[in-house]
């Protein structure tokens, strides 16, 4: 079997939850550090399904603003909400905090505090409304694109920052899942970085494609230097809100183009 097609199989079933058939996981010992470099590629595969029923919906009329909540109510389906849980610890965990301990202790909690709930909320307000401006100023096929641009932009930064840094627990879910190595960074960015330059020139023109990039890389940058500052390594949980946040960023700097 082609190792790609393997990867991207075990990258669409570790990040999703899509049914994958049980052979792509023979001899699977759980561990990322190649199948990440697949993470791009899994998140369009992913997205797939929410980006064609973005263009029917805007095909048949339907408001912008229900068409966005749509989509976004069939992203976080089929992600089973992995990323917005990631989100959701991590606001707790670096917002409620006063050192190091303290926020690895909040974040391995699974109840829900009031960081957690404003980044829920605000996450998905402003991705609803990314997504409603865009599906007003284009055509319904440049929504779809608009879909996996941002979903397989955001899956190249999760492996981006999880590779930056150390983990942060060495008994945590990360950690046990292994550490990118540099080709399979290096290979997720090549990925993603070229589909979303190719789906957002499609969308909006070059001046985008700068502009989109540039938000992204800056978003990306500058969360994980603020993790590494308040916990010295990655988490599960700060992988999940890297793709949040650059999800989000994508879909303005679209928004913004148009």
């Amino acid at each position: 079997m082609n190792e790609l097609v393997l990867d991207t199989a075990r990258a669409v079933g570790f990040l999703s939850r899509l049914p994958v058939p049980a052979r792509y996981f023979e001899d699977s010992d759980g561990c990322m550090d190649r199948t990440s470099r697949a993470f791009a590629f899994a998140g369009v595969i992913i997205a797939l399904p929410a980006a064609v029923l973005a263009s029917l919906l805007v095909a048949l009329g339907l408001d912008h603003l229900l068409a966005a909540a749509a989509v976004m109510t069939a992203l976080v389906f089929l992600t089973g909400a992995l990323h917005e849980d990631g989100l959701a610890d991590c606001a707790d965990g670096l917002g409620g905090s006063r050192d190091r301990q303290q926020a690895l202790d909040i974040m391995k909690d699974s109840r829900i505090g009031a960081y957690a709930t404003i980044a829920l909320t605000l996450s998905l307000l402003l991705r609803v409304a990314g997504l409603a401006a865009i599906a007003g100023a284009v055509s319904p096929a440049a929504f779809a694109l608009a879909v996996l641009a941002a979903a397989a932009t955001s899956r190249a930064a999760m492996v981006w920052h999880w590779g930056a840094l150390p983990p942060a627990r060495l008994d945590g879910v990360a950690a046990g899942a292994g550490k990118p190595t540099v080709a399979s960074v290096q290979f997720a960015l090549a990925t993603g970085g070229a589909t979303g330059v190719v789906l957002v020139w499609l969308i909006a023109g070059v001046g985008a494609v700068f502009l989109v990039g540039a938000t992204a890389v800056v978003v990306t940058w500058g969360f994980t230097a603020f993790v590494r500052g308040k916990i010295e390594g990655h988490t599960g949980d700060t992988i999940g809100a890297a793709q949040q946040l650059v999800e989000i960023a994508v879909l303005f700097g679209l928004a913004l183009c148009l």
